[in-house]
């Protein structure tokens, strides 16, 4: 059985940030040093954003053989079946994508620790207006 996909993405949330915790801050000059281990929390902290947005296409109807398969069809599903008029989930949904999948995680640019938790504050409060 499949587990459910809200509790997927708090779980790999809570991973992602056990990842971060290996990544050995550097409170004084307010860095981390081992971009590896922040890298894979940013991958793990992508992978909750999607599962997030899974649940919310599930509870819209989808199948989930109807569920998206990249960045850009997950971004065309969240204007069209999650966005109210104004496209703020979607706007949101490409700041996220950005920093978390692309900045964080394929190019491993964020290293700062205040940077860092305010991308994660951000990511968990994406993924809880979607699985609430």
């Amino acid at each position: 059985m499949e587990k459910e996909p809200e509790i997927e993405a708090l779980k790999y949330y809570e991973n992602a940030k056990q990842i971060l915790e290996k990544a050995e801050p550097d409170y004084e000059i307010g860095v981390y040093d081992n971009i590896k281990y922040v890298q894979e929390a940013f991958g793990t902290l992508w992978l909750a954003i999607l599962k997030a947005i899974d649940y919310a296409l599930l509870k819209r109807g989808l199948t989930p053989k109807e569920l998206p398969k990249s960045s850009e069809t997950y971004g065309d599903y969240i204007k069209n079946y999650l966005s109210h008029r104004d496209g703020k989930l979607q706007k949101a949904f490409w700041n996220l994508y950005h920093q978390i999948h692309i900045a964080g995680y394929y190019r491993g640019d964020l290293r700062g620790i205040e940077t860092i938790k305010d991308t994660f504050q951000l990511a968990k409060r994406f993924i809880e207006k979607l699985i609430k």
